[in-house]
């Protein structure tokens, strides 16, 4: 007799809730409903200093879609290859891989430029959607040009 395993995991199941939301950010033809339907109206989402941010930022809603649409005007392809998700309760930890080819020059990156980042992140979720983002993003050196 072959024994059959069923799948436990729900919509609301917190790893299943930040494999959906990497999946979301990851495709370029998301929209922002699509993006606000995983996440809280109250989220944070704190990105702490990297490459690009060397400030860090800390973002809630508006400003997290508001980013996601500039994101998608710079690049032509991104994809977030993620490696392991953790969870216990309501958070997850996540180690993941960010790759993201420019689409436009802007500001020190040319069109067909490669970004590459190693991501730690932990996430909580409530009721099925992120409350609560906290990145630590290691980018590959890169080169920059010279702005127009």
């Amino acid at each position: 007799m072959t024994e059959v395993t069923k799948d436990t995991r729900t919509l609301d199941d917190p790893e299943e809730v930040v494999r959906r939301y990497y999946r979301i950010v990851s495709d370029l033809s998301s929209t922002e409903d699509d993006l606000r339907s995983i996440l809280a109206q109250d989220v944070i989402v704190t990105e702490h200093p990297n490459a690009l941010v060397p400030t860090g930022a800390r973002r809630n809603l508006t400003q997290t879609l508001d980013g996601f649409r500039r994101g998608k005007g710079l690049l032509r392809e991104q994809v977030f290859e993620v490696h392991d998700v953790i969870a216990q309760g309501d958070r997850a930890a996540v180690r993941a891989t960010w790759r993201g080819v420019v689409g436009v020059d802007a500001g020190p990156f040319r069109a067909g430029q490669e970004l590459i980042a190693h991501v730690a992140a932990a996430l909580t979720v409530r009721d099925g959607r992120v409350v609560a983002h906290e990145t630590f993003d290691c980018y590959e050196p890169f080169t920059t040009a010279p702005a127009l």
